[in-house]
């Protein structure tokens, strides 16, 4: 019998949750509202995919781990799929003019390319495009 989850949830720590939630919201995401406070919020990714961005104190309630330190170490990269090459951009673009910055330069492997940024908190987000034919 296999597992298959209904939903994905993204735990995040961010220092600063306006700011947060503007940065994301500039690159276009939304935000659901009944899940929004002074401790967390929830972005909203795609269908069944969220981001939970919750304060670090907050966060720390949850486990017993230290948060990383994304200035020296990555704690996940987020993958996202978009629909073309020129989306991948368009997403590192909106990124970088939101206040990301771009963590490397775009990566094209020919069946597949992806470009990544750094959000305000440091988190490692990829944004990918592969092409039908490579699961030909």
């Amino acid at each position: 019998m296999s597992i298959q989850a209904n939903q994905i949830f993204v735990n995040l720590p961010v220092s600063d949750l306006e700011k947060s939630m503007k940065f994301f919201g500039e690159m276009g995401f939304d935000f659901d509202e009944r899940m929004t406070d002074n401790n967390a919020t929830c972005m909203i990714i795609g269908p069944n995919i969220y981001a939970m961005l919750l304060v670090e104190d907050f966060f720390k309630s949850f486990t017993h781990k230290a948060i990383a330190d994304t200035s020296k170490s990555a704690e996940a990269i987020i993958a996202l799929a978009a629909s073309s090459r020129e989306e991948v951009d368009e997403w590192i673009h909106k990124a970088i003019a939101a206040g990301g910055d771009s963590a490397n330069e775009p990566m094209d492997n020919k069946f597949m390319y992806s470009w990544s940024f750094h959000d305000p908190d440091g988190h490692l987000w990829e944004v990918m495009y592969m092409e039908d034919e490579a699961f030909e």
